[in-house]
C-alpha cells in the first residue's frame, strides 16, 4: 500500500466518522431529544470539523483485521471519538492547558464560556458509553467488554490519570521512565484502547487482544513524540494551534530532554517494533502497519 493509497483510506475514514458524529449530535437522536440546544452546540463545536480520527479509524481497522463487519464497528468507533474529542475540550481549559485554538478554530470554552465546555466535555464522555450500548450489531459480550476497556482506558488509570501526571510534573524535573510512563497514560491509552477494542468486538482470541494491545502501546508512545517533535519546530498555522507551549510551560517530553536527532532515532525504532508485532498476520495487518509509518511520520 502506497503512502497516497493509505491516506485515501484515512480520509475516506474520517469523513465517514464525520458523517455520524454529524447525525448523532443533530438532536434528533433519542439519546440527546431533550438536551439543550447551547449544549449541543459546543458538543459540536468541539466534535465535528477537525482532526484526523485516527482513533476511530484505528479500532475499525483492528477488527477487520479479524474478520469483523466495519458497517457494525462504526458505533464503537463513534463512542472512542467522543471521549478523545472530550478530553480535548477539557484538556483546552485554563485550568488544565489554556489553549485559546485548537483545529484552527476558537476552543469550545472561547466560544461559548468556561461552564458550557465543561458541561459538553461531560456530556461528550457520557454519550460515548450510551452508543456502545445502542450499537445492536455487536453482541452483549462485546459492548460489555468496550464499555470496561473504554471506562478503564479513559479514567484514573489511564488518560485523566495521565493529564494529572502532566499537571503535577509542571516546573518539575522527571526522569525519561517517569516521562514515557505519563505520556502512556495521556496520549498512549485511548490510542492502545482502539486497537485492543478491534479483538474485543470480533470476540478474537485473548492472544490477539494482547498482540493488538501491545501494538497500540507502540503507536500511542510514536504519537506522542511526533507530537513533542512538531510542538518543538513547527508553527502554529501547521499544528492548527499554539506551538511551543509545552517547552514555555516547563511541561516535559522526550524531545526535550534527548533532542531532535534522537526522537526522530527512537520513531524509526518503533516504526520497526510495530510492524515485528503485526508480522504474525502478514498482509492483512498491512493498513494497520501503514498507520503506524504516517504516526511517526506526521507533519501536522
Amino acid at each position: 500500500m502506497s503512502a497516497s493509497e493509505f491516506e485515501t483510506r484515512l480520509a475516506a475514514s474520517a469523513k465517514a466518522v464525520e458523517a455520524s458524529l454529524t447525525r448523532r449530535l443533530g438532536g434528533s437522536d433519542p439519546l440527546l431529544a431533550a438536551a439543550p440546544e447551547r449544549l449541543l452546540g459546543a458538543m459540536r463545536h468541539g466534535a465535528l470539523d477537525g482532526g484526523k480520527r485516527l482513533r476511530p479509524f484505528l479500532l475499525v481497522e483492528s477488527a477487520c483485521l479479524f474478520g469483523a463487519d466495519p458497517a457494525k464497528t462504526l458505533g464503537a468507533a463513534i463512542a472512542l471519538e467522543c471521549v478523545h474529542c472530550y478530553s480535548l475540550v477539557h484538556d483546552d481549559l485554563p485550568a488544565m492547558d489554556d489553549d485559546a485554538m485548537r483545529r484552527g478554530k476558537p476552543t469550545v470554552h472561547k466560544a461559548f464560556d468556561e461552564a458550557t465546555a465543561i458541561l459538553a466535555g461531560d456530556s461528550l464522555l457520557t454519550l460515548a458509553f450510551g452508543l456502545i450500548a445502542d450499537e445492536d450489531g455487536l453482541s452483549a459480550s462485546a459492548r460489555l467488554g468496550l464499555v470496561a476497556l473504554l471506562s478503564r482506558e479513559a479514567g484514573a488509570a489511564g488518560m485523566a490519570g495521565g493529564q494529572a501526571l502532566d499537571l503535577e510534573a509542571e516546573g518539575r524535573a522527571l526522569s525519561e521512565d517517569e516521562i514515557a510512563t505519563m505520556q502512556a497514560m495521556k496520549t498512549g491509552a485511548l490510542i492502545a484502547c482502539a486497537c485492543e477494542a478491534g479483538p474485543v468486538i470480533a470476540e478474537a482470541a485473548a492472544h490477539d487482544r494482547a498482540r493488538l494491545r501491545r501494538f497500540g502501546e507502540i503507536v500511542g508512545l510514536a504519537f506522542q513524540l511526533a507530537d513533542d517533535l512538531l510542538d518543538e519546530t513547527a508553527d502554529a498555522a501547521t499544528l492548527g494551534k499554539a506551538a511551543g507551549k509545552d517547552r514555555v510551560r516547563g511541561k516535559k517530553t522526550l524531545p526535550a530532554l534527548n533532542g531532535i536527532a534522537w526522537t526522530q532515532d527512537r520513531l524509526a525504532e518503533l516504526v520497526a517494533q510495530a510492524e515485528a508485532e503485526l508480522a504474525p498476520y502478514g498482509d492483512r495487518a498491512t493498513t494497520l502497519v501503514e498507520t503506524a509509518r504516517f504516526v511517526a511520520d506526521r507533519r501536522s
